[in-house]
């Protein structure tokens, strides 16, 4: 049955109304035709926009969820795998560059203890 307002919708999944329309705009949540001039929502919604989440906050662009939402669960296991394993590699990457960035930070932050250099060879790596 569906019996929530857009408001309700958004409450229950733990999002803002102007996140449900974002995803509506962008084609990943269908909007309901109207009932008494209001349009309803159901349980299927709440899955749908609770799925868009979880895509999300594990990093897939829309254009992903948009792929991984067409995707049948039986049916297109490899896919899915494909697009996990692209996701993986990027986070990677990403962990790499912070990894980096945190052992540079280190060092500096570590010849600022010990006073080296003339100024905070923090402040100093920033201006160059």
């Amino acid at each position: 049955m569906s019996d929530m307002t857009i408001g309700g919708l958004a409450r229950t999944a733990g999002v803002g109304v102007e996140t449900v329309r974002f995803y509506q705009r962008r084609g990943l949540l269908n909007e309901p035709s109207r009932a008494g001039g209001v349009r309803r929502y159901g349980p299927a919604d709440v899955a749908r926009l609770r799925f868009i989440r979880a895509a999300a906050g594990a990093g897939f662009t829309l254009a992903q969820i948009a792929e991984l939402l067409k995707l049948d669960a039986g049916e297109d296991r490899g896919r899915a795998q494909e697009l996990a394993r692209d996701r993986i590699a990027a986070i990677d990457m990403q962990m790499a560059r912070l990894a980096e960035a945190r052992a540079a930070l280190a060092g500096l932050a570590a010849r600022c203890a010990a006073g080296e250099g003339d100024g905070c060879p923090i402040l100093t790596a920033f201006e160059t």
